[in-house]
């Protein structure tokens, strides 16, 4: 097995590495704790204001008493001065939205009670309540007058039932209510329980208060962004509004809506998803991504622009082999920025009309708190400058700003206060090369703080989820909490991870686990070949997909000492009619439906290893995980129980699958992790 740093010289790096344990204290360090989780910001959704000279951002930050995120509104000057708070306090403030003049400001609060719209004028910060939902209001637009908002939201319907003939309830009896009717393919969603009746609509309201006007119809859902035409007239938004909806999962076609009646004008018809339409700011073309549907199960969204009245489409990036998202016109109209994942981490481009492509050096990070995932947010300000959220291995987001000579300005350092004064993780990349077919594997390593090269550590191999996503050099307080406690961590993108190109992703496609896992073990070795690992103090953990493969891997391989196991798919067959995607799951996971395809799935389930399992193994899953059900992870513990294997299973309390939404949650996560590795892990410390 061949392996390789992408660093010019592992010499330098290990000279340097050997002058930072010299040099640093490791009695007097201080690491990161538990307790710092609560302590962590980070900025996200910048919007420039007309001027070009102010940016608002979400400050978003940990609220140790309501254990949720908290974000309040902040604005800072492209220059960097004059950073400070717009609107903070006990509530959340969101989504901010400039009028078109630049005088007023929308977003959306609690501040009463429930999350309505609000509207400040900024030079004298009075503000109006323009809204009283009874739900959520969400993707604002204004109108072009300014004088409307658009926004979407969730409208309940009347639910259903046959059985008319129940016997009235005599009065003061106690009952246990009325049974729920269920026929619906979507009914149960993570993170939202059993769904309510009802659909996602299109409403317009004056910008200065009144009723709402619902201008969609029918028992579909329409989305955003919401965009107005130039002239108020029409609005553009995507929606799948075939009758067969709920088992057509990736498709959606873009819409006019006529804003005084209500008829709708379809603009695209393709076999596959047309999403997130934008129009130009001349208001001639709308732009927006799709795909032709090959049933794939990782496909790259294309970048496409078409006329306003839906004709003459052109696919602006055929040639570019990664999935656009996030488009944003230039302010002339003559091209678009997009972000897309590259090598594990999500960076810049823009494409004119003619299709010249230019990728930026701008790389976006900074909002995966947990693992490190890519991420990131931008706005163009519209004379060539984006402002953007900046990360690296050892900070979250920041926001800074990139002019046209790729010139970069620091505008927040939102996290000094917390890590600047303790030694963090440092964090190194390394490929290999894989024994199965020499293809190149990325992989990032973090060394514990105060790393002495002499000695060898014990190392945690951490696995991504997906499994179509990315890990990358990104912030991680997890890989930043487990180095802290003397680990060596690696994280990699095996087979199937995007970012890569849609063949690489595509190689576990119907084969999941499979070959993913000899990737893995490469990099392992690939780590251990370094020299300051001890080899017979390795641990595995990943959660969702990274949960399946480390139960794949264990069932494989007895290397590991322990095995974290995260909400995890153990049983495809179980998985494909438990889960709550499973119109999509079964036909674009699958080669078929399960009950046809039994053999198949079995082979490929971790729970058909189960018999080899040797390794100490805690499973650990959110409670109200409809994604990766609660069901498969009592499987596999049932299963290791019979095997008398050492074993025991964590539920994450108030939790779907994403178990860190809630920063105690993090905690806990990070904590049992690390316990049960603790309990396994040797004492004496080992030399080379």
């Amino acid at each position: 097995m061949k392996w390789k740093f992408r660093n010019k010289s592992l010499k330098n790096n290990l000279l340097m590495l050997i002058g930072l344990a010299i040099t640093g204290s490791i009695n007097a360090a201080e690491v990161v704790d538990y307790k710092d989780v609560f302590e962590l910001e980070y900025a996200a959704s910048p919007q420039v204001h007309p001027n070009k000279k102010t940016v608002i951002y979400e400050r978003r930050s940990m609220d140790i008493m309501g254990d949720k995120t908290r974000s309040s509104l902040w604005q800072v000057n492209l220059d960097g001065s004059n950073h400070r708070p717009l609107l903070s306090g006990k509530e959340s403030f969101r989504s901010p939205s400039f009028s078109p003049d630049g005088k007023r400001l929308a977003y959306t609060s609690a501040l009463d009670g429930s999350n309505q719209l609000y509207v400040r004028w900024l030079d004298t910060g009075q503000t109006a309540r323009v809204t009283n939902l009874q739900n959520s209001p969400g993707s604002i637009a204004w109108s072009p007058d300014g004088k409307q908002i658009a926004f979407s939201m969730f409208t309940p319907s009347k639910g259903k039932s046959l059985f008319k003939d129940m016997p009235k309830k005599p009065n003061g009896a106690t009952w246990a209510g009325t049974a729920t009717y269920i026929d619906t393919t979507n009914y149960r969603e993570d993170g939202g329980g059993y769904v309510e009746p009802g659909y996602g609509h299109i409403y317009v309201v004056p910008s200065d208060g009144g009723s709402p006007r619902q201008i969609s119809s029918g028992n579909f859902h329409h989305g955003g962004p919401i965009n107005w035409s130039k002239d108020g007239k029409q609005i553009i938004i995507d929606a799948d509004r075939h009758e067969n909806w709920q088992l057509r999962p990736r498709e959606s076609d873009v819409y006019a809506i006529n804003v005084a009646d209500g008829t709708f004008t379809q603009l695209t018809s393709r076999q596959g998803p047309d999403r997130q339409p934008l129009i130009s700011p001349d208001g001639k073309h709308i732009a927006y991504l799709g795909f032709e549907d090959k049933k794939l199960s990782s496909q790259n969204a294309h970048l496409s622009v078409m006329t306003i009245d839906g004709k003459n489409s052109v696919d602006l990036t055929p040639t570019l082999d990664r999935s656009v998202g996030n488009i944003q016109w230039s302010q002339d109209s003559k091209g678009l920025y997009f972000s897309f994942d590259d090598h594990g981490q999500q960076q810049l481009g823009f494409v004119d009309l003619t299709g010249k492509l230019t990728k930026m050096k701008t790389k976006l990070g900074g909002q995966s708190l947990g693992r490190p995932y890519t991420s990131g947010d931008y706005q163009a300000v519209g004379d060539g400058r984006v402002v953007f959220t900046q990360g690296n291995p050892n900070r979250p987001a920041d926001l800074a700003v990139v002019n046209t000579k790729g010139e970069v300005k620091k505008l927040t350092a939102l996290n000094e206060d917390l890590f600047a004064h303790k030694t963090m993780a440092k964090v190194r990349s390394l490929t290999v090369i894989s024994s199965l077919d020499e293809k190149s594997i990325e992989a990032w390593v973090a060394l514990p703080p105060n790393f002495d090269p002499a000695k060898k550590y014990p190392l945690i191999l951490e696995i991504h989820g997906g499994p179509h996503a990315a890990y990358g050099p990104n912030f991680s307080m997890e890989v930043q909490l487990m180095a802290a406690q003397g680990y060596v961590v690696v994280w990699s993108n095996p087979r199937g991870s995007t970012s890569y190109g849609e063949d690489f992703a595509n190689l576990i496609h119907h084969n999941y686990p499979s070959n993913d896992y000899n990737d893995l073990m490469d990099v392992v070795d690939g780590v251990i070949e370094e020299g300051y690992v001890d080899q017979e103090q390795l641990f595995v953990t990943g959660g969702s997909g990274g949960g399946t493969l480390t139960a794949w891997i264990i069932g494989k391989t007895n290397r590991f000492k322990a095995a974290v196991v995260a909400k995890p798919v153990i049983n495809w067959m179980s998985f494909s009619l438990t889960a709550d995607g499973y119109s999509y799951f079964t036909q674009y996971w699958m080669p078929g439906m399960p009950w046809d395809n039994a053999g198949h799935l079995w082979e490929h389930s971790p729970l058909s290893l189960v018999g080899n399992v040797k390794t100490p193994t805690m499973l650990l899953t959110g409670e109200f995980d409809y994604r990766t059900p609660m069901s498969e992870t009592e499987q596999y513990y049932q299963a290791l129980q019979l095997q008398q294997v050492d074993s025991a299973m964590v539920k994450i309390k108030k939790a779907g699958h994403g178990i860190a939404r809630r920063p105690s949650n993090l905690i806990q996560k990070i904590g049992n992790i690390m316990a049960w590795f603790e309990k396994y892990r040797a004492k004496e410390v080992k030399y080379r």
